[in-house]
């Protein structure tokens, strides 16, 4: 049942272009869905683990940074007379780069940041995501700075048959992003139902105890970092590659914030919670923006947030599934609905 409702959600999503004539809805998409990957990323930190980092973004754009110069090359001086040039790669070999790099920072945040807890954790992934930001700002001879990184070249593929398929239209670049979000939501979906699942959210209901049957907190921790930072890092990929433009503002603390309300609202802690949540506050503001002025779509995005989370204080995956399965009990009938978060058994 539940793998049979992934199917047909997979589909469904699948389906979208073929009917979908709109350039500027399908582009709406596409950005919508490189934030949900983001979303999802930072849920595997939040709603496992129980660890609220505000600094997410940081890996975002490192994995922009990282995929955009890998495929631009650069020439930058370093002390001692240093000089390194790089040529361009493939774009490709870009993407691949910017998982690693981001993961590699999520293990080093990871590891500095999770021997403290609470308010401090918070404090350590904003300073983290602010150096990262005046980095991008002020290292000129690499990023350009406030100029931006122009003229990205957009992803490419090699095909046996077909050759090289570069990714240039919305069409395209819809299934690439759809086609990476399903990646990151079955590897997210088999770490939460492994060992190491457990382990995290052990650690997020009761660390005392998790500690005493033998759970390595840090070790636990640092490595739910590497993998939500690798996630995050691809999205920051998609994300300059599609809008073949980068610059510091990828770092802005509202695109954490987007983040942050996508998990909670969709509901943190379930698997499809930061893709319904995405999806609501990520096109919300384009059907808003020819009705209403901006000012009234801000009041009317914070009143729907509200609204959501006093009706279905859970998030909106989380407390339908609850209500589907006290109905389903009384009735006998086994929701469809049951697939988008975790089971019962497994939060005992």
């Amino acid at each position: 049942m539940r793998a049979g409702a992934a199917i047909l959600t997979i589909v469904a999503f699948a389906s979208v272009p073929l009917w979908l004539r709109d350039p500027y809805l399908m582009n709406a998409l596409i950005t919508t869905g490189i934030f949900i990957i983001g979303a999802m990323s930072l849920n595997l930190l939040l709603g496992f683990t129980g660890q609220l980092s505000l600094g997410h973004i940081a890996f975002f754009g490192i994995g922009a940074y990282v995929s955009a110069l890998t495929s631009l090359g650069f020439d930058v001086g370093l002390p001692f007379g240093i000089r390194i040039v790089h040529v361009p790669w493939p774009p490709i070999v870009g993407f691949v780069l910017s998982i690693v790099v981001a993961g590699l920072c999520g293990y080093l945040v990871g590891l500095l940041s999770f021997r403290v807890r609470g308010a401090y954790f918070v404090i350590v992934t904003i300073s983290f995501a602010e150096v990262v930001r005046l980095v991008a700002l002020n290292w000129i001879e690499l990023t350009q700075g406030p100029l931006a990184l122009t003229n990205i070249p957009p992803i490419s593929i090699g095909l046996p048959a077909v050759g090289s398929l570069i990714l240039r239209t919305k069409f395209q670049n819809y299934y690439l992003v759809l086609v990476v979000a399903v990646a990151a939501y079955v590897l997210i979906a088999r770490l939460v139902h492994s060992h190491f699942g457990r382990s995290m959210r052990g650690l997020m209901e009761n660390e005392t105890l998790a500690v005493s049957v033998g759970i390595d907190v840090t070790k636990t921790l640092t490595l739910a970092a590497v993998i939500s930072a690798a996630i995050a890092g691809a999205a920051g990929s998609l994300y300059a590659h599609y809008i073949r433009i980068i610059d510091p503002e990828v770092f802005t603390f509202i695109n954490t914030v987007t983040m942050v309300i996508m998990v909670i609202s969709g509901g943190k802690g379930s698997l499809a919670g930061p893709i319904v949540g995405g999806l609501i506050f990520g096109l919300m503001p384009v059907f808003l923006r020819p009705i209403v002025a901006p000012e009234a779509q801000w009041i009317a995005y914070g009143g729907v947030l509200i609204a959501i989370l006093f009706v279905l204080p859970r998030g909106i995956v989380p407390s339908l599934a609850q209500r589907l399965a006290k109905r389903s009990s009384k009735t006998g009938v086994v929701e469809p609905v049951a697939f988008l978060e975790p089971s019962a058994k497994e939060h005992a």
